[in-house]
């Protein structure tokens, strides 16, 4: 069976890189809650609030893109992470990569219905930025746990 939606095994190593990238520079973020001054450039926001402390929508506007640099990075390094084929994709492997993917999304909206219903305010706003995320990340922790428990039992019956 043809795997036709995953990117060649050459794109995981810079996957990692982008990830790796975006998940330290989202938690120095949301941890410091601190905004680079290097970072600010002129942006064009399609939407926007409007109301007196707020930059009107649909004009230039200048802003920090750290937070956005690293949601990037996380999304850009999770898809490249997680639909990168292995260097001997087969059938079995597919079947792990298809479960995974059920698992973490199984995982993602119970943490999500759990956040919902015991999380207030902006600990549950942070809660909901994290989980653009989560899905990516339990995937990967997932299908990499699945591979490398695979190859132990191979090796266990050599």
């Amino acid at each position: 069976m043809k795997a036709r939606f995953l990117f060649s095994h050459k794109y995981k190593p810079l996957g990692w890189v982008l990830l790796i990238i975006g998940i330290v520079l989202g938690t120095i973020l949301m941890i410091n809650d601190f905004e680079y001054p290097n970072w600010e450039m002129n942006v064009f926001p399609l939407v926007g609030e409007v109301d007196i402390f707020s930059k009107p929508p649909m004009q230039w506007n200048k802003s920090n893109i750290a937070d956005e640099l690293a949601a990037v990075f996380i999304i850009v390094g999770g898809i490249l992470v997680s639909f990168s084929k292995t260097k001997d994709e087969d059938e079995y492997i597919s079947k792990i990569r298809m479960e995974s993917l059920i698992w973490a999304t199984y995982v993602n909206y119970i943490v999500l219905l759990i956040s919902i219903l015991l999380l207030f305010d902006f600990t549950f706003f942070n809660v909901m930025v994290c989980n653009m995320f989560t899905i990516l990340v339990f995937f990967i922790f997932r299908f990499h746990y699945m591979l490398f428990k695979s190859k132990i039992s191979i090796q266990h019956e050599k």
